[in-house]
Order: C-alpha cells, then sequence, then structure tokens
C-alpha cells in the first residue's frame, strides 16, 4: 500500500505524452514515454491500479485539483474573508470545490488535505465517494510540513517519512489513490549540499 501511494507520483510523469503548463503546450516523444514506462516499479500487486490510475488521471484536457492546504492556510483564506476558521467552515469550502458542476470533465484527480480525505458533505456523502462518482482520483498530501535544517545556510527539510507506511496504508483504505510529497530547496540561500542531500532523500523514499 505504501509504495503503490509512493511511486504514483513516477508514473504520473511516464503516462504524460501531452499536457498544457502556464498555457504552453508541452510534447513528449513517444519514444521518451515508452522508455520511463519501461523502468521496473516496486509497487507489487498494485503494479496494475497503479498505472491504470496514472494514465486515466492525466488524460488529454484534465488537470489536477490542488486542495490540499493546511488548516492555518485554509484558514487564512476563510478569515481573509471574514469568516471564522473552524472545521467546519473548512469543510464547507471545500465541499463548494468538490461538488461543482462538470467538475470531473476537467479534473482528473484532487490533492486532499488529511482532515479532507475523511470529511463528508453535509447530507453526509464522503468527499472521497463525490469525487469518485464523477471520474475524480482521489489523492493525499502526505508530506508534514517544512522544519528548520540544521547546519544549513537557512534552509528547511520536509518531515512526513516516520509513520509513513502506516498512514499510506490507512489513507488507501479510506479511498486515496495516489499521494503528494512536497519540499523545498532555497536558492537565493544556496542550495547547499545538504539540503539538496536531504531533498532528494525525501522524494526517493
Amino acid at each position: 500500500t505504501t509504495d503503490f501511494l509512493y511511486r504514483t507520483h513516477t508514473h504520473i510523469m511516464s503516462a504524460l505524452t501531452q499536457s498544457t503548463l502556464l498555457g504552453a503546450k508541452v510534447v513528449v516523444s513517444k519514444a521518451a514515454v515508452a522508455k520511463r514506462t519501461n523502468v521496473v516499479t516496486r509497487a507489487g500487486q498494485y503494479d496494475d491500479e497503479l498505472l491504470q490510475t496514472a494514465q486515466n488521471m492525466t488524460k488529454p484536457g484534465k488537470g489536477i485539483l490542488a486542495m490540499d492546504e493546511s488548516n492555518a492556510t485554509c484558514g487564512s483564506r476563510l478569515e481573509g474573508v471574514g469568516v471564522e476558521n473552524t472545521e467546519e467552515n473548512r469543510r464547507r469550502y471545500r465541499e463548494l470545490l468538490i461538488t461543482t458542476p462538470d467538475l470531473g470533465k476537467h479534473i482528473g484527480g484532487a490533492i486532499l488535505f488529511e482532515e479532507t480525505l475523511y470529511q463528508s458533505t453535509k447530507d453526509g456523502k464522503a468527499f472521497v465517494d463525490c469525487l469518485n462518482e464523477q471520474g475524480i482520483y482521489p489523492g493525499i498530501k502526505v508530506d508534514k510540513g517544512l522544519r528548520p535544517l540544521a547546519n544549513s545556510n537557512g534552509e528547511s527539510w520536509c518531515q512526513g517519512l516516520d509513520g509513513l507506511a502506516d498512514r499510506a496504508a490507512e489513507y488507501y483504505k479510506q479511498g486515496a489513490r495516489f499521494c503528494k510529497w512536497r519540499s523545498v530547496v532555497s536558492i537565493p540561500s544556496g542550495p547547499s549540499k545538504i539540503a539538496v542531500t536531504d531533498c532528494a532523500y525525501g522524494f526517493g523514499g
């Protein structure tokens, strides 16, 4: 289960033959794609499901909705319009996004925050079910945010590898079918070798 979620990023990139980035069409040669898809994966029993998820989620004309703001970030958006940062208000905000009419025509996957993965609409329907009904794959943010990196130039490291196996198993049971892991390399501050190494370690698992 952990490998299924963690290796999705590789297959998403492998499945892309043509996409749009900031309005500019990006074309990847079929030969290059074929070469990448021949890479041996370590998803085990989830190989077929993993590849199917990546291919379906990245069909031409579809993008990935990043709605994985942390509770603090989501709260700042709400407070910016005079709405209190409560679990219920965050749920209502996320419901507006997930229940947008015809969302599935344009979105292939939605990255959720952990709280969102377990939330439901006001009528009691799980957000995961709402997404699946529209042909949208639910995803989950698995990193746990940035922390100061010791012995660096004021840089950061991304935490979240501890306990990832257990969390990934639970996320999969809840309906998540891909994951997002992010980290930051500070260009103005270096980047230092220790920061780049730590970042690569996090992505490599």
